[in-house]
């Protein structure tokens, strides 16, 4: 087969004899996503691949409609191995989108709608992205402005495509370039295009410590094999129905949702934000067979007091981060844990597995060439069983290098290439197989409903308010996201500290993106210290845990 077609530059790409071994043994898939695509759209052409409110698309639609809206691209003068922003919701002209820059080749840059001047900033000049998607209609925030100004102070981005919305002096209209370019001929154009398997398929994003996003690359044949091994796990069939109401640009999206239809003929019921009553619904009306939580769903799902109106039978598997025990006692469905980590390892367990595996921890992977250790915390030496230790991995998808970011890699791995995630486990054997309980993590980050916070990031940003003199930003606990950010401030002496009003404000005025935003701010005259004078962040966790309990009358953990 031949190997990389269209090589990019600071891409780390798997070692030739390697490849070789993953696509001889099946852990790879020898295709491209956009040739899984047209193989599915063959098999089931009148099958539904997306339901919306709006709409439902058939395989054979989509699979029309991205081939012709990739052709549009490349008449745009877009390449083979460009990049491209995206700034969509959760619809189906974001899965078109997808789909038609996946089939020509141009790799799509994981990013928010909410994202502002500081990250679209920081990922445009990172990737080197030349084309530009937007949403028109996500919010009242004006997106399509947005994106006109960032291309003014980015000069590479050269190309901007506007979906659910009309074409404007900055931006083309997504439904216009698709109806002006006839399908004719459109396949055999885009089979002439130079990449293939082994190429880069996205730039998915790491959720660090530092705020500054290390890109990872993903691979055509290693995401297809990977996303194969999880549906396996999952039980996913041609004949599974998966709800998706989550950010379609995310590592989750795909793996848990979008590959499975592309990749496996699955069915794809989009909601465009999260609604429990709704979601409960839409699972009724489609028959939806598996559902995920990786946000703040499954907690508002278990304040739902309404389940019983719902006929939920037709749900095989409700999969969540934590917590699988209380949910599946709330809805009545098998739930199980889960654990996925976008540099390339998945952990679950699937419906009929032990509730001790379903409950009591996040599973195991799919991939049988996937290797785990636990290993003391900045060691190698791996911790004796039943002992907690960092969760390191390598396999045939796992991270073998962040995009341009030798700083990051050097400290990334082990010596003989097991990626370090910063997360804490403990090793249980469950019916002879090994499965990972989450403890914890070791990186200074926030979880806020399965959207990473770099707490470096946002400190500093917080610095530079003119009453700040210091700030530190930890995890508090929370209900619906599970964490929130807390900043503890030190103010300059006689000025007044900002409330979360204020100082939302003031950071989102300075293009830091609303969810990263401390949501309480407290006032300390001075940061509590460890024994060798170093900065004691767990001891500020415990301030604000211990307040928050007494404040709602509710136990510390």
């Amino acid at each position: 087969m031949t190997a990389i077609r269209n090589p990019i530059s600071g891409v780390v790409y798997t070692p030739a004899d390697q490849a070789e071994q993953y696509l001889a043994n099946g852990a790879w898939i020898p295709s491209t996503v956009g040739d899984a695509l047209r193989a599915s759209a063959a098999r089931h052409p009148d099958k539904p691949a997306l339901i919306s409110d709006e709409r439902t698309v058939t395989f054979a639609e989509l699979n029309e409609a991205s081939d012709r809206l990739a052709a549009a691209l490349l008449d745009l003068g877009l390449a083979t191995g460009d990049r491209a922003i995206f700034q969509m919701g959760t619809t189906v002209e974001t899965v078109v989108a997808l789909a038609a820059c996946v089939k020509a080749g141009i790799i799509p840059v994981c990013t928010l709608p909410q994202h502002r001047e500081v990250e679209i900033g920081e990922l445009a000049r990172q990737s080197g992205a030349r084309g530009y998607f937007v949403q028109a209609d996500f919010s009242r925030f004006d997106l399509v402005g947005f994106a006109a100004s960032m291309m003014e102070r980015h000069g590479a981005l050269k190309h901007l495509v506007v979906a659910r919305g009309e074409a404007s002096a900055a931006g083309l209209a997504l439904d216009e370039l698709i109806a002006a370019t006839p399908a004719d001929a459109v396949r055999d154009r885009l089979a002439a295009l130079p990449f293939g398997p082994q190429d880069v398929l996205t730039f998915q994003l790491s959720g660090g410590t530092t705020g500054l996003p290390k890109i990872i690359p993903r691979f055509h044949a290693e995401y297809l094999g990977h996303v194969r091994h999880l549906m396996g796990l999952y039980r996913m069939t041609a004949d599974s129905r998966i709800l998706w109401s989550l950010p379609l640009l995310h590592n989750a999206a795909q793996v848990y949702a979008l590959i499975p239809m592309i990749l496996g003929g699955a069915t794809v019921v989009l909601m465009p934000k999260v609604d429990i009553r709704r979601m409960l619904e839409l699972v009724e009306a489609h028959r939806v067979t598996h559902a995920l939580s990786v946000g703040p769903i499954a907690p508002q799902l278990m304040g739902y007091t309404d389940v019983g109106r719902h006929d939920l039978s037709s749900l095989r598997l409700f999969a969540t981060m934590s917590r699988a025990d209380k949910l599946e006692e709330h809805i009545g469905v098998p739930c199980s844990n889960l654990y996925g980590i976008t540099e390339g390892l998945l952990l679950g367990s699937p419906a009929d597995a032990p509730v001790e595996r379903r409950h009591r921890t996040q599973g195991t992977s799919g991939c049988p060439q996937d290797e785990i250790r636990l290993l003391e915390p900045g060691t190698e030496t791996p911790v004796p069983p039943g002992r907690m230790g960092e969760l390191c991995f390598r396999g045939p998808s796992s991270l073998r290098g962040y995009v341009n970011n030798p700083d990051a890699n050097a400290t990334a791995f082990t010596a003989d290439g097991f990626y370090r995630t910063g997360d804490i486990m403990t090793a249980h054997e469950v019916d002879g197989r090994l499965c990972y309980a989450f403890e914890g993590r070791l990186r200074d980050n926030i979880n806020r409903g399965g959207e990473k916070i770099g707490c470096e990031e946002v400190e500093a940003y917080v610095s530079r308010h003119p009453s700040v003199a210091d700030a530190k930003l930890v995890a508090m606990p929370d209900p619906l996201y599970g964490e929130k950010g807390c900043i503890f401030i030190i103010t300059r002496p006689g000025m007044p500290a900002p409330d979360v009003q204020e100082l939302g404000a003031f950071l989102t005025g300075c293009g830091l993106a609303k969810y990263k935003c401390p949501e309480r701010v407290e006032v300390l005259e001075e940061f509590p210290l460890t024994r060798v004078g170093k900065l004691d962040k767990p001891a500020l966790k415990t301030l604000i845990a211990e307040k928050i309990a007494t404040e709602t009358g509710e136990f510390a953990p």
